[in-house]
C-alpha cells in the first residue's frame, strides 16, 4: 500500500497540477497525494491574483508569494524536513546555456538568472524522491542555433544529482481530453527509490560502451512498460524509424567544473518525443500516440450551460470587431521592410470563420478573450461570441468556476476579473493528463514497493 506523498506546487499558477493530483486520489479512492507547500509569484505585476486564489481554493496549504529566485535555502529546507517527497512545477521555458560560475565554481549551484535552475536548487535542498514537471514542447528542439541543448543541460543536472529522467510529449486530445495541447511532461525519480532499484534489476545500467543508435535496450520501456507507456498507449514501432542514444557527456557527472558547461557548449544530438536518462546516457525515440476519443468543443459548451447561461458580455455586437477577427484569421501576405529598407513578405494560411463544435479545441494561450488571431471565436446561433470563463476552465480540466474568488492579503474574499481568469486558463495546464500520471506513479510505487 503506497504511503502518503507529500508535494511541493512550484510555479504553481491556480494549482493545475494540485487539481490533478487531488483527482488522482480520487479515482484511487485515497490520499496518496497530499500537497503541503505552494509557491507562486507572477513578476512585473503589483496584483498577485493566481497567488490569492491558490490561498482561498487551498487554505490548508503552506503558500508562498516570494519570486523563488529569491527565496533562501532554508525555505527548502524547511520543505524536506516537513517531509516532502515530490516536487511539481510547470516551469518556464528559458535560455539554459550555461557560463562557468565565476563565483567559487560553485557548479549547478552558482547558475543564475534560469528559473529551472531553481528547481534544481529545490531538489538539492528538498531531496525529493520524484518530481513531475511540464514545459511547452519547444523545448526538445531549443534553442534554434543548437537544437535539443536546453534539454540536454536539464537532463545533465537531474543526473549530477543522481535522478534519472523519463519524458513524452503529450497532445491532450489525443488521449481523451477537450483541447488540443501540446506539452512535454517530465517523470523524474531518484536512483535509489525502489522504483530507481527495480529499473536497474529489470534493465541494467546503461554503459557508455554500448552501441550508439543501434542501442534498442529501452525500447520496450519507453513504449510500453514506462509511467508513460503504461498510461499513455503508443505504437509499438518508432515513427519513421527515429531512434537516438547519446552519452550526455565525455566528463564524469561528478566534475562540476566541466560536466553541465560541457554539455552546454558541445551538444550535439536528436531528441524525440519520448525517451528517459539514466546515469548520464540519453535513449529517445518517435513515438506514434495510439489516440483515444476526445471531447468536443461542442461537448464543452454544452457543459457549461449547467453553469448559467451565457452572459450577453461575451457576444460580439460591434460589426467592426467581427470584421477584423475575419481579417485575422484570413490568409494574408503582407510586404514589409526592414529599417534599412530590405523589403520581405510575411504570410500565414486561413484559419476557419469560427471554431469547429465538433472537433476538440484549439490550444489556449494567455492572450485569449482578446481580440487576436489565436482567440477562439463561437458561433452561438445566428450570433458570435468568446468563450466563457467556465467554457476555458472545462477546457484544462478545472472544475467550473474555479478562478472566480480570491482571498487578498487582507482576508478580504473578491471575485477575479474575466482578464485575469482567461489569462490563469491561458498560462495553465490539462489536468487530466496530471491525474493519469498520480494514477500510474501510484501503480509504479506499489509494484516496486511489493
Amino acid at each position: 500500500m503506497t504511503k502518503q506523498i507529500k508535494a511541493f506546487s512550484m510555479f504553481d499558477g491556480v494549482g493545475g497540477f494540485i487539481v490533478g493530483l487531488n483527482d488522482a486520489n480520487n479515482e484511487i479512492g485515497k490520499d496518496v497525494f497530499v500537497t503541503t507547500h505552494s509557491n507562486q509569484y507572477e513578476p512585473s505585476r503589483k496584483a498577485q491574483d493566481a497567488f490569492e486564489v491558490g490561498v482561498y481554493k487551498f487554505p490548508e496549504i503552506e503558500h508562498s508569494n516570494t519570486d523563488i529566485m529569491n527565496v533562501s535555502n532554508s525555505y527548502f529546507e524547511e520543505i524536506h524536513k516537513k517531509g516532502v517527497e515530490l516536487i511539481l512545477g510547470g516551469f518556464p521555458c528559458q535560455d539554459y546555456s550555461v557560463a562557468r560560475s565565476k563565483k567559487n565554481e560553485m557548479g549547478i549551484e552558482g547558475v543564475k538568472g534560469v528559473l529551472f535552475w531553481e528547481i534544481i536548487r529545490a531538489v538539492i535542498h528538498i531531496k525529493p524522491k520524484y518530481l513531475i514537471l511540464e514545459n511547452v514542447d519547444r523545448l526538445l528542439k531549443s534553442p534554434s542555433n543548437q537544437r535539443g541543448r536546453d534539454m540536454a543541460v536539464m537532463l545533465a543536472a537531474f543526473n549530477q544529482l543522481g535522478y534519472s529522467v523519463e519524458w513524452r510529449v503529450i497532445n491532450a486530445a489525443d488521449y481523451g481530453r477537450a483541447q488540443r495541447r501540446r506539452r512535454v511532461f517530465f517523470f523524474i525519480y531518484r536512483n535509489d527509490t525502489e522504483i530507481g532499484k527495480r529499473f536497474d534489476k529489470l534493465y541494467g545500467i546503461p554503459s557508455q560502451d554500448d552501441i550508439l543508435f543501434d542501442d534498442h535496450s529501452y525500447d520496450e520501456y519507453i513504449l510500453h512498460t514506462g509511467l508513460f507507456g503504461r498510461q499513455f498507449p503508443v505504437e509499438s514501432y518508432p515513427n519513421k524509424n527515429r531512434y537516438f542514444s547519446q552519452v550526455l557527456s565525455q566528463y564524469d557527472s561528478q566534475d562540476e567544473k566541466m560536466y553541465i558547461p560541457d554539455v552546454s557548449d558541445n551538444f550535439v544530438g536528436k531528441i524525440w518525443n519520448a525517451g528517459v536518462m539514466r546515469h548520464g546516457k540519453y535513449y529517445t525515440i518517435d513515438t506514434t500516440p495510439i489516440k483515444e476519443k476526445p471531447i468536443s468543443l461542442g461537448e464543452i459548451v454544452k457543459m457549461a450551460q449547467k453553469w448559467g447561461s451565457v452572459d450577453e458580455k461575451y457576444f460580439i455586437k460591434d460589426k467592426e470587431r467581427l470584421e477584423k477577427f475575419e481579417y485575422l484569421r484570413g490568409a494574408k501576405r503582407i510586404e514589409r521592410k526592414t529599417a534599412e529598407g530590405h523589403s520581405w513578405f510575411y504570410a500565414e494560411g486561413g484559419m476557419s470563420p469560427y471554431d469547429n463544435y465538433e472537433l476538440p479545441a484549439r490550444t489556449m494561450l494567455t492572450s485569449e478573450g482578446t481580440l487576436n488571431r489565436s482567440t477562439h471565436l463561437l458561433k452561438d446561433g445566428e450570433r458570435y461570441r468568446l468563450l466563457t470563463p467556465v467554457e476555458a476552465e472545462l477546457l484544462q480540466d478545472f472544475p467550473p468556476n474555479w478562478t472566480k474568488y480570491k482571498k487578498t492579503s487582507e482576508g478580504k474574499i473578491e471575485e477575479v476579473s474575466d482578464r485575469m481568469r482567461m489569462f490563469f486558463m491561458g498560462n495553465a495546464l490539462v489536468t487530466g493528463i496530471v491525474k493519469r500520471i498520480g494514477i500510474e506513479l501510484n501503480k509504479m510505487i506499489e509494484e516496486a514497493d511489493k
